[in-house]
């Protein structure tokens, strides 16, 4: 059974930083590409950042570009989430997700996902 588990969440304040990880299991790992979204209270599932399975292709939302970087090691069956300049309006569950084989900014494009990890900056 594929899991993916996301860690790496935290309460941090208004210009910190964050790594997120994501852990992935029973998965061809490298050929999937992994995407990181997020879902603040009462708003839909946001895309961030996805990377294909050879990383080799990157692709970022507007609302984070500059600020987000997405990394994966495939021996280890990880994914990254660097956050840097966080912003109070950053507050929200983080997801990722695993999609064969290539990348989509819609959830709906995903086929696994992890449980979600939280991230709230403080202003």
């Amino acid at each position: 059974q594929v899991q993916l588990v996301e860690s790496g969440g935290g309460l941090v304040q208004a210009g910190d930083s964050l790594r997120l990880s994501c852990a992935a299991s029973e998965l061809t790992f490298s050929a999937y590409s992994m995407g990181w979204f997020r879902q603040a209270p009462g708003k839909a599932r946001d895309f961030l950042a996805a990377i294909t399975g050879s990383g080799g292709r990157l692709s970022y939302a507007d609302s984070v570009k500059g600020r987000f970087t997405v990394s994966r090691d495939n021996a280890k069956k990880m994914v990254y989430l660097q956050m840097n300049s966080l912003k109070p309006e950053d507050t929200a569950v983080y997801y990722c997700a695993a999609r064969w084989p290539d990348i989509a900014t819609m959830p709906g494009g995903y086929e696994y996902w992890g449980q979600g990890t939280q991230v709230t900056v403080s202003s």
